[in-house]
């Protein structure tokens, strides 16, 4: 065990080349998918757009074939929010997060206390009757929610059933370019497999480590929202070893991990909207000027980072009509002419893989401006 001290650089660039955003990587989907813990996916384009800036030769369809044919899925986990996960990682995960997911419901804070009053158990017997073994749509659920419980606020019943089930999302939501509404399955039936709650919580923590150490306890738990870490990076023994930050707070990563060279260049990345890179630490300096977290108000808008040199840089968001495709930037700081180059080329390429079909162009505001056309 050791305690050297390793920079906000070497952090940075030890982030980025874990996630595969200094070089595509030529792992495939499912493979990158299992290494990066699953990507957020409350909407349908960021996962395709976090593959694609991490993949080489990356195709579409080869997130839709995975969720066809059930080897991928759509699901709540980490914080709370759906990730594109493999099938595997669906099984294995979800009993870890599901404890803290049911209690959320039942809490004054949930809908107003909508459901405070109710038996636990007896609201989640009633979510197995009708959900069952189909796919559901939320509509049909609150009209089932309104019979069920005709005294209290559907929305919150149904709600409450998609986090006590466990639930996942079925296609065509989540396909290439399909952001139909979506349609829930519990998680057994639809994979033909039983959760797997004995997955060790430290094999778990460990990945964390590979794809996103060196990290603290509390970066661990931002972005698990699970308690217990520090007992659970203890356990893990040799398999860890330990850094201080230039603040002096204790890292831990993977005994055998490499740290990247901080003067590796860093190419312009474009991410998708809630992208982990970003909202995976609670100190966010790594890869966050300012350490703060990009405002999530900016995200729900399908307003997106921009990282030059490796940090966030700038937003950006694409906006289209029947003929074009215009991807609007905005710098957070000045950018050199090379840094708007870069910007600039990696914008197209961003815009012939999003809107091939549409007449392409790349405008870079000034900093700080309104992405509003």
């Amino acid at each position: 065990m050791t305690a050297d001290v390793v920079s906000n650089r070497v952090l940075n660039r030890t982030l980025l080349a874990r996630q595969h955003l200094l070089e595509r990587t030529t792992l495939t989907v499912p493979q990158l998918c299992d290494h990066l813990i699953g990507l957020q996916a409350q909407d349908v384009p960021p996962p395709f757009i976090g593959l694609w800036s991490r993949a080489r030769d990356f195709v579409p369809d080869a997130v839709s074939a995975g969720l066809l044919d059930r080897s991928l899925v759509r699901i709540t986990l980490m914080r709370g929010t759906i990730h594109l996960v493999t099938a595997a990682d669906a099984v294995r995960i979800a009993p870890h997060i599901q404890p803290e997911l049911e209690k959320a419901p039942f809490r004054k804070g949930f809908n107003y206390g909508a459901m405070v009053g109710l038996d636990p158990e007896t609201v989640r017997r009633r979510g197995e009757q009708v959900l069952g073994d189909e796919p559901m749509s939320a509509a049909d659920l609150r009209v089932r929610a309104a019979e069920v419980f005709p005294d209290r606020d559907p929305g919150a019943v149904v709600q409450t059933w998609l986090y006590q089930l466990p639930v996942l999302q079925t296609p065509p939501r989540g396909l290439w370019k399909n952001n139909s509404r979506p349609v829930w399955s519990r998680i057994q039936p639809w994979l033909g497999a039983e959760l797997e709650p004995d997955y060790p919580l430290g094999e778990l923590v460990f990945r964390y480590l590979r794809a996103f150490g060196p990290a603290s306890t509390m970066d661990v738990q931002t972005w698990s929202r699970l308690l217990g870490i520090k007992e659970v990076v203890e356990r893990l023994g040799e398999r860890v070893r330990t850094y201080r930050d230039e603040r002096g707070r204790t890292l831990y990563d993977v005994a055998d991990a490499q740290l990247a060279d901080p003067d590796l260049p860093a190419p312009v990345r474009f991410l998708g909207w809630y992208d982990n890179l970003y909202l995976s630490h609670q100190d966010r300096s790594r890869v966050v000027t300012d350490g703060a977290a990009p405002p999530l108000q900016r995200s729900a808008t399908q307003v997106a980072p921009v990282l030059v040199d490796g940090y966030l840089a700038g937003i950006y968001k694409v906006f289209t009509d029947r003929e074009r495709a215009r991807l609007r930037i905005a710098p957070e700081r000045a950018w050199t002419a090379a840094e708007r180059g870069e910007v600039e080329a990696e914008g197209a390429a961003l815009l012939d893989f999003l809107e091939p079909d549409r007449k392409p162009s790349v405008e870079i505001l000034a900093p700080g401006a309104n992405l509003k056309p």
